[in-house]
């Protein structure tokens, strides 16, 4: 009710009631899209899985492979790296903060990622101890159990930042690692993000076989999964390459030396060739066909006393 003396409100215009009706709608339309992406990104979050690559062969982001991260470094004690960015091809950057990580932390990420790759990213996944080591070539003793959770403790510990091209992630290498008071068993958990790596391009099949006939040779073992990026390899020098892989050689004449037998090593394994020519270029081929590489592999385990696993893939793993 209005008093004596109070003033109407002006009427209001039929265009000012349009527009302010026109206003209305696109905030409430705004305001639908907004919460319509943000349900997207939830789901998109929580549906995010892995490639569902063959058993025989383990599927590693490119980004890991053509970079220092799982350093060629012999075992011992590990210093802490503190925001360090290691070498990496060009087009790859690769921010480490944790304890340095070596091959054979590689080969328990590995698996951790096999283990992921049946199931939604963020669900968590129970192992045992005994069977993870197995899977990995390794004995199921008091001490290799111990350095499992070493392993694990220092993948969940390291926080990475990694850039390949558009592709990014910054995170932990493991969500979540714990065990299960009830069932006993281990607990995983990767990062729904690391998903992002993958893509259709930015990852490479890694045959475990090839790799675990390669195991106690880091340098070996990182070349190996280094040049499996590559489908056709191009020259790099020597003294990258010792960068790239994270060598702590001081001498390059000691590298050298250490480059050469882990290449021979390869080359019997996979059946690659490879050549260091006079500019110091190392040109490495991926010559030969599938079934030839299998028997060099074949040859190499027999010959190291390693058993074959009954699972068996292409020799020559490239680019997925």
């Amino acid at each position: 009710m209005i008093g004596i003396g109070d003033k109407k409100p002006p009427k209001r215009t039929t265009e000012e009631i349009l527009a302010a009706g026109r206003a209305r709608a696109q905030l409430a339309k705004a305001n639908m899209a907004a919460e319509a992406e943000k349900n997207a990104a939830e789901a998109k979050q929580i549906t995010a899985q892995l490639p569902k690559w063959p058993d025989a062969v383990r599927g590693v982001p490119n980004a890991v492979l053509r970079s220092a991260l799982f350093g060629a470094v012999r075992r011992g004690q590990r210093a802490f790296q503190q925001g360090i960015e290691k070498a990496s091809i060009d087009g790859v950057t690769v921010i480490h903060t944790g304890p340095q990580l070596d091959q054979a932390d590689l080969d328990v990420w590995e698996h951790c990622l096999h283990l992921a790759r049946t199931n939604v990213l963020g669900k968590r996944i129970q192992f045992t101890a005994g069977g993870f080591l197995t899977a990995i070539g390794r004995s199921t003793g008091n001490t290799q159990h111990e350095w499992l959770k070493g392993s694990l403790r220092r993948l969940m510990t390291s926080l990475v930042e990694l850039e390949d091209g558009k592709k990014t992630y910054a995170g932990q290498l493991i969500h979540y690692w714990g065990r299960d008071k009830e069932t006993g068993q281990n607990v995983l958990e990767i990062n729904p993000s690391i998903a992002v790596l993958y893509g259709s391009d930015g990852w490479t099949s890694i045959e475990f076989e090839i790799r675990r006939a390669l195991k106690k040779q880091p340098l070996a073992q990182w070349l190996h999964g280094f040049y499996c990026t590559h489908a056709r390899p191009y020259p790099f020098k020597v003294a990258t390459i010792h960068g790239l892989c994270g060598s702590e050689a001081k001498q390059m004449f000691s590298f050298r030396q250490e480059l050469r037998q882990a290449l021979t090593k390869l080359a019997e394994v996979t059946g690659w060739t490879w050549e260091i020519d006079d500019a110091d270029l190392l040109h490495v081929a991926k010559t030969g066909t599938a079934s030839q590489g299998r028997n060099q592999l074949k040859k190499a385990t027999k010959k190291h006393g390693i058993a074959p696993m009954q699972a068996r893939h292409s020799a020559y793993a490239g680019t997925a």
